[in-house]
């Protein structure tokens, strides 16, 4: 019987992941991927004011700190047919688009990039050799030989001391690691700026939001006066501290962020061959103009691409139940009508049935439920969600900036555009796609001051605020597109009060579980795609892939024990 690899969990990723992948020699037949946490937030929701609900679903994640937030405002302004100010819609575009590069940024430098940089290498490192490497790829002030040659003592005292901390349990002398020494350096340096920075550019959700994670979202607009007057509002002051900030992202994408990926990407083009999977990418769409409404003015496009076909963008509609919908054949739930069939969101139940084995256990019974994700499908067709969909997106809708980008990342690397289709397709995206909305956020700083220098302040509207004018019954759709993909909250109002309330989240399209008809979800279809594995008790090929998605199985699911009690509660005095 051929061997299956176990990883469980996936670390360096957001919640609980299990992969299992079935081996045949040294190559992956067959992967499974597992969610090993059970999510109830639509259960909870049942009953609440519509308005309260972004408060409830924001907690999903602490990552994606604010994406659950605005979708679910999206849902219930739908279903209101509720219309904001256009200075809300510009300060919400400044908090997704501060959210994309904060996250991916993170992403590469801490959660990716110890999957291609060996820590330990570093220290055979010259720094002189190391800073003319930097120098080489861009101008980053912290580019002498001084200063890497304080990186590398301080990384010395780290090894000696045996206090690897934060790059400790990886796979250091592997040979899959291909990067010199001095790239090795290079990186782990950029890795500790990295996390001052992240620090640093946060802020500017606490300026509009009042406090980061989970800053603060109101149905109508934005919990944000703008009052140059005032201490407390939205003054010239804290948009000053915006500009600042948005300039400090421009600068570690285009000094450091960009460059780092087309060096680590140089010495591992063999990456551009494993790991696409499914061939079929979705985008909602986001980041408008004027309204959500008006989908020609957004500037991530929705859409459809089926069996990497770039010129045919189907259109996607999030109201149309044919179009998507949940299965469960293969995950622990039931539905009430049969689980052969598949339910819109709208219509979409959360009845919880673990028939998987008792823990500890060895391997799934992938013959039967192996996850608590269930299987979104487009028009029966699994899709894969995230940087890369939007970048192809724009790609095959002609957006020149990303044709420019992609076309300048792939002349330097000395590829086909056909490279993208794969494990570090997705890590290019990601990069390319954080340079566009870097620029894209200094347009909508400048239109927001324009617009306040004109005498324009309004960031609510109070029209249907009171719940005395809704219909009686409505449902609305909120979608947005995530760091990690096409994000959904589907809402039923009845009676000024949550009837029905669905989040298909982007870990669900990529990381669901087979369907009915035996589909493979978007990182079990990708890790079937060339993977040899070299060692089976240092699966780095496998955590490569997985984490391309970045993955985020807390937005997929949430926790409680095996006889569904709560497990733990926690008290802040």
């Amino acid at each position: 019987m051929s061997e299956r690899i176990v990883v469980d969990p996936i670390t360096r990723i957001e919640g609980h992941l299990r992969i299992e992948a079935q081996m045949e020699g040294n190559n992956i037949s067959q992967a499974y991927s597992s969610g090993t946490m059970v999510r109830g937030i639509e259960t909870i929701l049942k009953g609440r004011d519509p308005r309260d609900a972004w408060a409830y679903v924001q907690r999903i994640c602490g990552v994606c700190t604010l994406v659950h937030g605005m979708a679910s405002i999206r849902a219930v302004e739908d279903a209101l047919d509720y219309e904001i100010p256009k200075n809300a819609q510009l300060i919400r575009n400044l908090m997704i688009g501060a959210q994309f590069i904060h996250d991916h940024v993170m992403h590469f430098y801490h959660l990716h990039a110890l999957d291609w940089v060996d820590v330990v290498s570093a220290l055979d490192a010259d720094p002189k050799a190391t800073s003319e490497l930097a120098q080489s790829l861009g101008n980053w002030p912290k580019s002498s030989p001084g200063y890497f040659s304080d990186m590398k003592k301080k990384l010395k005292g780290f090894v000696e001391g045996g206090q690897l901390g934060i790059f400790s349990k990886a796979y250091w002398g592997h040979p899959a690691y291909k990067l010199p020494p001095e790239a090795n350096l290079m990186a782990v340096a950029h890795y500790l700026e990295a996390l001052v920075w992240q620090r640093d550019v946060a802020k500017l959700h606490t300026i509009f939001g009042g406090k980061n994670p989970h800053p603060n979202f109101l149905v109508g607009g934005v919990a944000s006066p703008i009052d140059l007057n005032s201490d407390s509002a939205i003054n010239a002051k804290k948009l000053s501290q915006v500009q600042d900030i948005i300039s400090q992202m421009q600068q570690f994408v285009d000094q450091v962020y960009l460059p780092d990926t087309l060096a680590v990407a140089s010495f591992y083009k063999d990456w551009f061959k494993r790991g696409e999977g499914l061939g079929n990418f979705m985008c909602y769409g986001d980041l408008p103009a004027s309204s959500m409404s008006d989908t020609t003015g957004l500037l991530f496009p929705p859409g459809v691409i089926l069996n990497r076909d770039l010129s045919t963008v189907h259109d996607v509609d999030v109201h149309d139940a044919s179009q998507i919908q949940e299965y469960v054949q293969h995950s622990w739930y039931d539905y009430d009508d049969g689980n052969e069939q598949g339910l819109h969101p709208y219509d979409g139940e959360t009845n919880l049935n673990y028939t998987g084995p008792k823990p500890p256990y060895k391997h799934l019974d992938v013959d039967q439920g192996y996850s608590w994700m269930k299987s979104p499908r487009w028009k029966n067709h699994a899709m894969e969600v995230g940087p890369l969909a939007r970048v192809l997106l724009l790609y095959a809708k002609g957006h020149e900036p990303t044709k420019e980008l992609a076309g300048y990342a792939l002349k330097k690397l000395d590829l086909p555009i056909e490279a993208m289709f794969s494990t570090l397709g997705r890590t290019a995206a990601r990069t390319l796609e954080s340079k566009i909305l870097g620029d894209a956020m200094q347009g909508w700083y400048n239109d927001l001051v324009a617009n306040i220098k004109a005498g324009d302040s309004k960031t609510f509207n109070e029209k249907l605020w009171e719940p005395s004018s809704w219909p009686s019954e409505c449902q609305g759709a909120g979608y947005m597109e995530a760091p990690r993909g096409a994000l959904g909250h589907w809402i039923v109002i009845k009676d000024t009060k949550i009837k029905n309330y669905q989040a298909v989240v982007p870990s669900t399209w990529n990381a669901g579980p087979r369907d009915g008809e035996g589909q493979a979800g978007a990182y079990e279809a990708a890790l079937q795609d060339n993977h040899q594995v070299h060692d089976p008790k240092q699966p780095l090929e496998i955590l490569r892939t997985v984490h391309s998605f970045d993955p985020c199985i807390a937005c997929a699911v949430h926790l409680s024990d095996e006889d569904g009690e709560e497990m733990v509660q926690v008290k802040v005095v």
